[in-house]
């Protein structure tokens, strides 16, 4: 039983008619005659009768509506107390953050949101490496974190927020390597890696190890956020975020690498010892909302809008 199909059933009965009640709640007629028969299956009784084609309230929903109401009353005052709650948290709250643009992290609607739902909370973002954001957050030095990663960190609460994939892209005048070689010689190429124990570092090692190769590393950059000027310029190959990849393929900036593949999660850290504290609770709420599954365009429609000579 949930809140939803209590809500189904109060605005039909109340409305007395399927369309209305599919139009006062946004929803489709079949949704919201999906969500009371779900209601009844649970409770074990007939809430509408449905004969001669009309919809009218059977005798145990006659008897269940009023406590049906009561309940959404309390359901709103419920959540008006939590958010009355929530403006009575104060403090600062750290969020370690991977280096990654700060678009790609929703870092702006994160603060956005705090600023508006915690108006007594600062939020304090300091950079890290991903090792180094897990062994922080699993030691509760570090109360939250974002990080990237093909796994899920152990020893810590995680929460998948979206896939991440990264590509190979290289400066143009590489273009030739493509066409006569393959992981070996790419392997040989100049390449930019991120330091020790960041994501971009495990990333490109582990593709690499697969292999049996390693990447021959002309530079360690702190700011995995902006490789793609670094390969743009000539600096080298990196491993970028696929849609940072497809667009910089897309404006003749670079090159890229179309056998390759790396696949991670942006996730959402928490120590397991700390994950009932209430500004804790508060900030994983407002993530899980930012991060609700969106429509993006799909990596495959902007590559194929990408001529195959810039790909590889």
């Amino acid at each position: 039983m949930e809140i939803y199909q209590i809500r189904a059933f109060v605005t039909v009965a109340r409305l007395g008619n399927l369309t209305k009640a599919a139009d006062a709640l946004s929803l489709t007629q079949p949704a919201v005659t999906a969500q009371i028969k779900a209601l009844e299956q649970s409770l074990g009784v007939a809430l509408f009768d449905r004969s001669g084609g009309r919809l009218a309230l059977a005798k145990a929903g006659e008897v269940l509506l009023p406590t049906a109401e009561s309940l959404l009353v309390l359901g709103a005052q419920f959540k008006s107390e939590a958010q009355q709650l929530q403006g009575s948290l104060h403090g600062v709250v750290e969020l370690g953050v991977p280096s990654e643009k700060p678009d790609f992290l929703r870092l702006g609607e994160l603060a956005a949101a705090v600023t508006q739902r915690l108006p007594l909370v600062e939020l304090k973002t300091q950079t890290q490496p991903a090792a180094a954001l897990a062994e922080q957050v699993s030691t509760g030095r570090l109360p939250a974190a974002l990080t990237i990663a093909a796994n899920a960190p152990r020893g810590v609460l995680w929460l998948p927020l979206r896939s991440v994939r990264y590509r190979i892209a290289l400066p143009k005048e590489h273009a030739a390597v493509l066409k006569r070689g393959g992981w070996r010689e790419v392997a040989q190429l100049p390449w930019l890696d991120g330091p020790a124990g960041s994501h971009t570092h495990l990333l490109l090692r582990d593709m690499f190890e697969r292999h049996g190769l390693s990447p021959r590393i002309v530079m360690q950059h702190d700011d995995q956020a902006n490789l793609d000027a670094l390969v743009r310029a000539g600096a080298g190959c990196a491993l970028l975020r696929e849609e940072t990849a497809l667009a910089g393929a897309a404006s003749n900036d670079f090159i890229v690498w179309g056998q390759a593949r790396v696949d991670a999660v942006l996730g959402f850290i928490l120590p397991y010892e700390r994950a009932s504290e209430p500004a804790l609770v508060a900030l994983s709420s407002i993530i899980q909302t930012i991060w609700k599954p969106r429509v993006p365009i799909a990596p495959a429609q902007l590559e194929a809008s990408i001529p195959a000579s810039r790909l590889q």
